[in-house]
Formats: structure tokens, sequence, C-alpha cells
């Protein structure tokens, strides 16, 4: 039987990247997957692509969560996906001396905000069968600090320390919803591309980027897709309040190269 079979998820930031691949494992293994992103004609299209529903929605919208509730009142699992680093539309400066409070706070209204709200909104939509599965997509960028991304960085760890404050107020109140983070680090999806480009110095800018990772390479979107997989089943009904990080090995410290 499909490990997802007969439940309702919802994926925010699904049009690409790491939220695209976790709806498609999520449609493989028999659930009924609500696509959404504030990006409608690569979102629609991305729904598509696996035969799933596309839902608009900009996390950072109050009013848009609340017609999401609407339209899908009930869930059985909500991944928080959906984020931005600061860097969209080119370099602007985000360490802690030059940020601005404009870009920290539109960071944050994406990041931290939208998973405020996508948790409010998952309560919601499971406490009725008193059970369910929250899955937050944080960062190993949550873990460490970064100087030339003091937003991004923060927004991270806060949704690390928000996923465990919801998952004990879901088990204070005696419901069996779920919420842990997933935390991933160089993971191998278009945010990269404008580093990488196409020429042929790509490999090498590639394994520059890894050099501290002891696996020496990128993630891929599924490998995350895998842990988001096993938090939505009932394989994981005992794992609430943890953190899962996705690294290749990078904050277990360095390895020496084999002999």
């Amino acid at each position: 039987m499909p490990r997802l079979q007969n439940k309702t998820c919802v994926v925010t930031g699904a049009a690409r990247g790491i939220g695209h691949a976790i709806a498609r494992r999520f449609q493989d293994e028999g659930a009924t997957v609500i696509l959404t992103d504030r990006d409608a004609d690569t979102g629609i299209a991305a729904a598509e692509s696996i035969r799933c529903r596309f839902e608009p929605l900009d996390v950072s919208d109050e009013a848009d969560w609340a017609r999401l509730a609407d339209i899908v009142p009930a869930a059985d699992v909500v991944v928080n996906n959906a984020g931005i680093t600061g860097f969209e539309d080119g370099f602007v400066p985000h360490d802690p001396e030059h940020a601005t409070l404009e870009d920290w706070r539109a960071v944050h209204r994406v990041n931290l905000d939208g998973t405020f709200l996508g948790c409010r909104y998952a309560i919601g939509a499971m406490k009725a069968k008193g059970t369910g599965s929250i899955i937050n997509i944080s960062s190993r960028s949550g873990l460490v600090g970064i100087p030339g991304a003091a937003a991004y960085a923060s927004s991270k760890a806060a949704i690390r320390n928000h996923s465990k404050t919801v998952a004990l107020y879901c088990a204070q109140n005696g419901w069996t919803i779920r919420c842990n983070s997933i935390h991933p680090a160089a993971i191998l999806t278009p945010i990269w591309e404008p580093m990488l480009g196409d020429g042929p110095d790509r490999a090498a800018k590639m394994a520059a980027l890894v050099a501290d990772t002891p696996l020496k390479r990128f993630g891929e979107p599924d490998e995350v897709a895998a842990i988001a997989v096993m938090l939505a089943s009932d394989e994981a009904t005992y794992i609430t309040g943890s953190e899962f990080t996705i690294d290749g090995g990078l904050l277990a410290g360095s390895a020496a190269s084999p002999g």
C-alpha cells in the first residue's frame, strides 16, 4: 500500500525545487496533493506535471491562508516549504551591519510569518481528527550563523524553534498532531543557478561550493523529499519536536581524505 494513501497533503512553495520534489513524492505515495505557490503560472504547470491540484498562495498573506482554509478545511499533512533568501532580485547587503530593516523584515515576512501562518492553518485543519503531521523546512543556516545572510539565518533558526513550540502545544492539547523541522544544506535547486551558470567552469564552481562538505557533493531535492515522506507517514507517529539535518555531514565536523 502506498505510504500516504488517503492523506490530504498541502505543500507550500511547491512550484519548483524542494517543494516540488516533495509534492511529487507525496503524489507517488498515494496522497491527495494540494500544490501551492504565489507564482500561479509556474505553479499551475508544476501541478499539471504531476497531476495534482494547484491553489495560489502567498504564505505571508493572512487573507490567503483564510481563503485556503475555506477551500481546504481539513488536511492530514502540511509542509511549510515556501521561503526566500533575500537575494532573489540581485545582491543587496544582508550582513548585520548593512542590512536594511525593510530587507530584514521582507525575509522574515515570508520565511517566519509564512511558517507561523502555515502552522496555525495546519492546527485548524487537523484538530477535528486530532492527528496529522506538520513539516517545516528550515535550513542548515538555521543551526549556524551566516554573516552575509543574517535575515535568512535568523528566520530559519526561528522556524526550528517554532516547530518545537507547535509540537509541544499540540501534545499539551492531547492531539497527535506532530510537528518537525528539516534542515537542508546545499541542495541543487534553481536557487543556485545564478552562481553556477552553464559555462565550462560549472563543475569547478560546484566543487568549490561543496569543498567543505564531507560527502563532496550537492544534495538532491528528492533526498529531502524522502525525509518528508517518512515524517508524513504513519511510520513516524512517535516523532515530534525533532529536527532532521540533511547536509552531507557538514555539521558533523571535517572528514580526512581517504588514504
